[in-house]
């Protein structure tokens, strides 16, 4: 008999009600735990993008991820059968492989899926592309560096609604 899974939620929130649970998440996973440099980690793109937070069952956040606006930063505006791109998913080190990530990441195409968006494209750490390729994630062209880690471009086309 399996244990069942620890009790997490995920919802979806605009940047002004995400951010004082994303950036200590953010900031723990991406510059304390890989050392992308601080200035890196926040652009102008919080601000238009939907994010999805992962709680535990205190309420406290384990995980996060974004989904950025298929137009220009700042903006809000989804534009049907276009490409939006999925960002800045992090879990906290004890709530990996725990479902805390795939959780995230389904939430955030269901919303893309949702808007109308024809296509979703990341860029993947390396040691990422086979949780992303489980979703039907296909890699596109080789590798590049980004914040220092090595990272590929994937896509996923969205089925049509």
């Amino acid at each position: 008999m399996s244990a069942a899974p620890d009790p997490f939620v995920v919802r979806i929130f605009a940047w002004p009600e995400a951010k004082d649970m994303a950036r200590p998440l953010r900031e723990a996973v991406f510059v304390l735990e890989q050392g992308v440099p601080l200035e890196e980690e926040w652009d102008e793109w919080d601000e238009g993008s939907a994010h999805a937070i992962a709680s535990g069952p205190d309420q406290r956040p384990i995980g996060t991820g974004r989904l950025l606006p298929a137009s220009s930063p700042g903006t809000a505006r989804f534009e049907p059968r276009i490409e939006a791109r999925i960002g800045r998913m992090a879990v906290l080190k004890a709530w990996r492989g725990r479902g805390v990530g795939a959780a995230l990441l389904k939430a955030l195409l269901d919303l893309a899926a949702a808007r109308g968006v024809g296509a979703v494209v990341l860029h993947a750490q390396t040691s990422a592309v086979a949780f992303y390729r489980q979703s039907g994630f296909e890699t596109e062209g080789g590798e590049f560096l980004e914040a220092g880690i090595p990272h590929v471009t994937m896509r996923l086309t969205l089925p049509r609604r």
